[in-house]
């Protein structure tokens, strides 16, 4: 193990697993101070630039060589690997759910670490920068280039910008492995893609009494979102379709002028996802009488999967079987979305337990960190000697 010449992956996986487990119990307390030193600053989607400095600085400060921040406030750094021919890649997003004037308050409790943003993705982000780290500290160069990164716009209307980007810079990259903070024992290989829209009905207005008949924008918008509910979606390949937020309107005594709101359709299947997208825009165009309806795509997250007997998945399965976890198999929406759509063998694996993501009251359990770094780092040995054994 203290060479560096690849022995690591001809080693028994349980063995490789243990010696990252023990370099990880050396190294928690470095996580948690530096998830709270993340967590500490502001990073809603498209703000990510305070966060974005702050980690290119830890980055540098712990030898970690080749950082650079492009222009949408990624984050990256490349270890060079025997194959430099290749990359694998490290994703954990900045970006946050919450305002920039959220108040945030980091507070360790025992065992427990509270705070908005805390798991979804602080942790992850911070035990990207800490796997080489731990991997120097076993002595192991990896088996191709690692390109670990922080990486913005994986949340919200983000429509994962970031880690798009960080592909397209790096176009030799073999494979991903995505990191959130949450769910210990998941390895999510099935992408939910998503289509999203912004819809605005506009009419003429005018005062509730007096101009009473004309067409109301916000009973225009009704119908049309009575008319959207309406479109059968299918429970497998599950599909769904959500109106998740509206406004308009000036006030009570009067007849809207606007109305905005936002749809949500999502499926693990790219041909029924595009379907209810047609089905949707049938809806629109048909409108109703005496407002205009036009709308937009404000987010495209595409749909695939790895299938589950891919080399990638059965490594991710065998190493958190080694830390004592029963793996499970998961589809959601993650920064691995887009490397599947590309054909990139993508995961997206969880690093601790804990509960209340997307709230401000978000906590994460500490000990089961140093399980969930040694299976990210143990991952990344074994998808980096695969791929540098490839052709």
């Amino acid at each position: 193990m203290e060479r560096r010449d690849g022995v690591a992956a001809r080693l028994p996986v349980g063995g490789l697993v243990q010696r990252c487990l023990g370099a990880a119990e050396e190294l928690i307390e470095d996580v948690v101070s530096l998830t709270t030193e993340i967590a500490s600053i502001p990073a809603p989607t498209f703000e990510e630039a305070n966060r974005a400095a702050f980690l290119s600085r830890a980055m540098v400060g712990l030898g970690l060589p080749n950082v650079a921040v492009d222009d949408i406030s990624n984050v990256t750094a490349r270890i060079p690997g025997r194959d430099r021919s290749k990359s694998l890649v490290l994703a954990g997003h900045t970006d946050t759910v919450f305002p920039i004037d959220t108040p945030i308050v980091i507070e360790r409790n025992g065992d427990r670490l509270h705070g908005p943003g805390i798991g979804d993705n602080s942790l992850g982000a911070a035990a990207a920068v800490m796997v080489p780290v731990l991997l120097d500290r076993l002595g192991i160069t990896p088996g191709v280039d690692l390109v670990v990164c922080g990486n913005v716009g994986e949340e919200g209307l983000g429509d994962l910008r970031g880690i798009r980007a960080v592909l397209d810079d790096n176009p030799d990259t073999a494979s991903v492995i995505a990191i959130e903070g949450h769910n210990l024992g998941r390895v999510t290989h099935i992408a939910v893609g998503s289509k999203r829209f912004r819809v605005v009905v506009k009419g003429p207005g005018g005062h509730s009494w007096g101009d009473f008949g004309r067409p109301n924008a916000i009973h225009a918008a009704a119908e049309l979102i009575h008319n959207l509910t309406r479109i059968s979606t299918p429970v497998v390949p599950k599909t769904t379709l959500t109106v998740g937020m509206i406004e308009g309107g000036i006030s009570v005594n009067t007849i809207a002028p606007e109305v905005t709101f936002l749809i949500d359709t999502r499926s693990v299947d790219d041909a029924w996802l595009n379907k209810t997208v047609n089905r949707i825009e049938r809806v629109l165009r048909d409108g109703v009488q005496g407002v205009k309806v036009s709308w937009e795509i404000i987010g495209n997250r595409p749909a695939g999967s790895v299938p589950a007997d891919s080399t990638v998945i059965c490594q991710a399965f065998d190493v958190i079987r080694q830390i004592g976890i029963s793996p499970i198999a998961d589809a959601s929406s993650t920064d691995a979305n887009v490397p599947i759509s590309r054909g990139i063998p993508a995961v997206c694996i969880g690093l601790t337990t804990g509960a209340h993501a997307h709230r401000v009251d978000e906590y994460i359990d500490i000990p089961p960190i140093a399980r969930g770094l040694a299976q990210l780092a143990a991952l990344t040995v074994l998808v980096g000697d695969d791929l540098a054994n490839s052709i």
